[in-house]
C-alpha cells in the first residue's frame, strides 16, 4: 500500500475540511458530524482513509460496510483537492481501499454516483479502473437526476 495513504486522525480534520470545499465533494460543515463515530467509537465499521502530502491531506475517502450483506462495501466519497487532480491520486486511494477490504474479507465493493454532468469524469473514471456500471435509480437525488451504481468484485 501507499506509504502516503492512510487511516485519518483527529488532526487531520481541518485539512479534510479543505480537500471536500475543493473537491466539492458535499459542504465541508457536514464532516464533524459525518466522522463523529469513526474518530470515537473503537467498535466502528467505518474507514475514513486519506492522501497526505507533507503533513497535508490532499484526498479523502469514506467507506462502509453494506448492512445485512458479507463482506460488501460501499465508497460513499472519494475527493481529491482540486490542485491535485488528475495526478493518479484517485487511481491510488481506490487500490488502497480495494486491499484494505480484501485484508477485512471484503468481496465486493460499490460506488454510488450521479447522472449529473458534473460526475461525468467520475463515471469515466470509475469504468476505468474496472468498475462495471449495475444500476441506474432514475430520479433518485432529484428529479431528473439519477443514481448511477458502480461494482466491483475484489475478491478472487
Amino acid at each position: 500500500m501507499s506509504d502516503k495513504i492512510r487511516l485519518v486522525i483527529q488532526s487531520d480534520i481541518e485539512g479534510l475540511k479543505k480537500v471536500v470545499d475543493s473537491s466539492g465533494l458535499f459542504p465541508s460543515q457536514y464532516l464533524d458530524e459525518m466522522i463523529t463515530d469513526y474518530l470515537q467509537n473503537e467498535d466502528t465499521n467505518d474507514i475514513w482513509f486519506a492522501y497526505i502530502e507533507g503533513q497535508t491531506p490532499i484526498a479523502l475517502g469514506y467507506c462502509v460496510p453494506e448492512k445485512l450483506t458479507v463482506g460488501t462495501y460501499n465508497l460513499l466519497a472519494l475527493g481529491v483537492s482540486n490542485d491535485y487532480q488528475r495526478k493518479g491520486i484517485a487511481r491510488k486511494m481506490m487500490k488502497y481501499i480495494e486491499e484494505l477490504l480484501l485484508q477485512k474479507n471484503g468481496r465486493i465493493l460499490i460506488e454510488e454516483t450521479s447522472s449529473d454532468d458534473a460526475q461525468v469524469a467520475a463515471r469515466k473514471f470509475y469504468h476505468h479502473i474496472g468498475y462495471t456500471q449495475v444500476a441506474v435509480i432514475p430520479d433518485f437525488w432529484s428529479d431528473g437526476e439519477d443514481k448511477i451504481v458502480f461494482c466491483k468484485k475484489i475478491s478472487q
